[in-house]
């Protein structure tokens, strides 16, 4: 097997950051420096910064938080209010994606490091539904100009769903994760966002999820979230 999946399993981290362990040196094989790509034989024993890691496999978890404004998603503990410390949860787990500092809502964390690539994948074209305050009134026009696509970060954004909530509000619905991307399309037609809430991921939604709050997903939730 190879060791960023070996890891992955052991619910450690997904294998994007497993990968970034092994580059960084902080993982051993049979005490001795691993490479990536090097496989994990039967009878290995296997360091992360000279920790033994457990042979027994634990039940992956995987659970839905309503993030508050000001909880930077990171799994580095120096980083102040990370969400991992913010939640404390009893076994490792990292975020499914990311939502931005300022903005509130829905985020996926697991410990199942097999699952996040196929949940984050963009031609699978996940859903994800936020709802949008901004300073001034939302036109006909703005709204159409959003589900067309917008040119931001040397690229144009996929089409979407939008519509009005109310005068100063609306919803949206991407299936693309580009970096502040509701903001920086905002921000192109003279918006600013006052307030950003993510409200649903696929069939996921937050729905009376109190802020600052988590929840396990059920098996239902979790089948047909990866069917």
């Amino acid at each position: 097997m190879r060791l960023n999946k070996y890891l992955s399993e052991k619910g450690l981290c997904s294998r994007r950051e497993a990968d970034d362990w092994i580059g960084s040196g902080r993982v051993e094989i049979n005490r001795r420096i691993a490479l990536l790509g090097t496989p994990v034989e039967d009878g290995d024993e296997v360091r992360v910064d000279g920790r033994v890691v457990s042979e027994r496999k634990a039940a992956h978890v995987t659970i839905v938080f309503n993030k508050p404004v000001g909880v930077t998603c990171t799994t580095e503990a120096r980083v102040r209010d990370n969400i991992i410390d913010f939640i404390g949860h009893e076994q490792r787990i990292f975020p499914i994606g990311r939502l931005d500092k300022d903005s509130e809502g829905l985020i996926l964390l697991t410990s199942d490091g097999d699952i996040v690539n196929t949940l984050l994948r963009a031609e699978h074209g996940h859903e994800k539904e936020y709802l949008v305050e901004v300073d001034r009134p939302v036109s006909d026009g703005f709204l159409a100009s959003m589900q067309r696509g917008v040119n931001i970060l040397d690229t144009r954004t996929l089409p979407c769903k939008a519509w009005r909530t109310g005068p100063h509000s609306f919803r949206i619905v991407l299936t693309q994760g580009l970096n502040r991307q509701i903001r920086r399309m905002c921000e192109h037609f003279g918006y600013e966002v006052i307030a950003l809430q993510r409200t649903r991921f696929v069939n996921i939604e937050l729905g009376n999820l109190q802020l600052g709050y988590w929840r396990d997903l059920s098996a239902a939730e979790m089948r047909q979230l990866l069917a």
